[in-house]
């Protein structure tokens, strides 16, 4: 057969060597999250690959994805990967038809991809994390080489042939085999799916029958009208549900509260301790409201939150292992907490043991803490972005320098310390909104945790500024909301608001990326009044 011929022969076929593709991927991958779920989640090669995928996305472009599709963000990422899987498998199959073994071959580097991601990952827990992805590779590389096979003329003479279109070629097993495959991959995925839940239940179990101890130092009761009943402003408390969540965990860890430890060791640390969960129920609880922040929040964005926490203050825990810090002579001067993902965030040991309530949260709004914001323990450290303070699924506590050592976003461009920056937004009306002519309820929320916000200002158009009315305030750790009642004209107009917080700091109007230590600007609105 001339090359010509053969190209001719194998067309026909091409959609079905196409189909054998994708179905020894869907093989390939429902083996291998299987396997996953029999052994670690985290360790599957759509994981895995999404989780280096993250690691290795510029800062500019992965605050681009958060803009853009906010907390779904990592819900596209697998998304993008499972169709370049897709065009890969597809690709893979068509080789496969002419190249037999290269196709299989191809399944098979497939494998080594995601071994290597899983292996490599910070939270890999060695050399088995490569099994799912290999086990996977290897059933797919079968499947893709018993499928072509049933494409391909019967008989000895068959062996580097390929069938003429139409003639040859084993129409009954192709379709057996294919059944079969598309079946065996919907049973192991189901399976994988079983054994990851069935992994989690420990985890499950220990939060549900977690009951937390009151309280020995409450939360003071919120005062009233600190929460404005205006339609459209954000409630003074965000539920769970509602609350933002920004991070790098493609897949929620779920740890057994029973089974969690808690290292704190490192320079200063006079008496390195390993904690675990009843260790800190059996020290005094503390209640406190605080607001958090996210340093992907972009001037007027989404990613703010408040919450009543429940938690050990963190400070006295340092101090009774004789840590010190850096004002009285403390060699330590960063608070490196690790968490079960990987996860490493940097918090300055100045700020965690200045007397604010920097706590190791177990409770949020008269709860466990969600799996999803960090059941069994996180960080929560007031007037501290997110990234630099708020470790979630936390796992280790080392003291040391800035110097020392670069935690994970600091080794991706953003800063080293990053003190919540003043800002307010406005939350009614809402952008290229049509209210009308009269008076019109301007309202939203202004933040500056640990200083406390002392005076919101709105602007309508290039017009003064005029002062809002401030709802009361909770703490200086919590956001605070305002109103202004504006007597609207008709026509189009923009609404712009600033904060002055206790310092005397007027926010400015001086736009700036939330890279590297977060977003900064006036929030505007612009409305059309009917």
């Amino acid at each position: 057969m001339t090359e010509n011929e053969k190209k001719s022969a194998t067309a026909p076929l091409l959609p079905l060597a196409a189909l054998s593709g994708v179905l020894a991927g869907l093989a390939a991958l429902a083996v291998a999250e299987a396997v996953a779920g029999g052994t670690r989640p985290q360790a599957g090669p759509v994981v895995a690959v999404g989780g280096a995928a993250i690691d290795r996305t510029p800062a500019a472009v992965k605050d681009w994805a958060i803009r853009h599709f906010g907390t779904n963000d990592k819900l596209f990422l697998q998304l993008g990967i499972l169709a370049v899987l897709a065009l890969f498998a597809l690709a893979l199959g068509i080789v496969a038809l002419r190249f037999r073994r290269t196709g299989a071959a191809g399944v098979l580097l497939f494998g080594v991809v995601g071994a290597l991601a899983a292996t490599g990952r910070p939270d890999s827990t060695g050399i088995t994390d490569a099994l799912p992805s290999v086990a996977g590779a290897v059933v797919g590389a079968a499947v893709l080489y018993v499928l072509i096979g049933r494409l391909r003329p019967r008989g000895p003479a068959a062996q580097d042939a390929v069938a003429p279109p139409g003639v040859g070629w084993d129409r009954r097993g192709f379709v057996i085999a294919a059944g079969a495959a598309a079946v065996g991959s919907a049973g192991a995925g189901l399976l994988g799916r079983s054994l990851s839940g069935s992994g989690g239940r420990d985890a499950v179990a220990s939060r549900r029958n977690l009951v937390l101890p009151a309280p020995g130092s409450r939360a003071r009761a919120v005062p009233k009208g600190a929460g404005l009943r205006i339609p459209g402003v954000s409630p003074f408390v965000t539920a769970n549900a509602d609350f933002y969540r920004v991070d790098t965990a493609l897949v929620v860890p779920k740890v057994d509260a029973t089974t969690w430890r808690l290292r704190i060791h490192g320079q200063g640390v006079r008496r390195p301790v390993t904690l675990t969960f009843d260790d800190l129920l059996r020290r005094e609880l503390v209640e406190r409201d605080i607001t958090l922040t996210c340093v992907s929040n972009e001037v007027g964005g989404p990613y703010v939150g408040n919450a009543r926490w429940i938690g050990v203050q963190l400070a006295d825990l340092l101090a009774e292992l004789g840590v010190e810090p850096p004002s009285e002579g403390g060699p330590a001067d960063q608070l490196v907490a690790r968490s079960v993902d990987g996860m490493t965030i940097g918090s300055p040991v100045e700020d965690v043991m200045d007397g604010r309530d920097a706590l190791l949260a177990l409770g949020m709004n008269g709860e466990p803490l969600p799996f999803a914001h960090g059941f069994p323990v996180r960080m929560v450290v007031p007037g501290l972005y997110g990234f630099v303070s708020a470790c979630k699924w936390i796992k280790d506590i080392e003291l040391t320098t800035f110097d020392a050592y670069d935690p994970y976003w600091v080794k991706r461009g953003w800063a080293r310390r990053a003190p919540i920056k003043t800002e307010s937004r406005i939350d009614t009306p809402k952008p290229f909104a049509r209210p009308k002519t009269g008076t019109v309820m301007v309202a939203g929320v202004a933040w500056a945790q640990h200083r406390g916000i002392d005076k919101v200002e709105v602007r309508v158009d290039d017009g003064p500024w005029q002062e809002a009315r401030l709802a009361a305030e909770d703490t200086r750790d919590t956001w605070r909301q305002w109103s202004f009642p504006w007597r609207a004209t008709k026509g189009g107009h923009t609404l712009t608001v600033r904060a002055t917080d206790r310092t005397g700091a007027v926010q400015t109007d001086r736009r700036t990326r939330t890279i590297p230590d977060g977003a900064s600007g006036w929030h505007s609105v612009v409305v059309t009044v009917d």
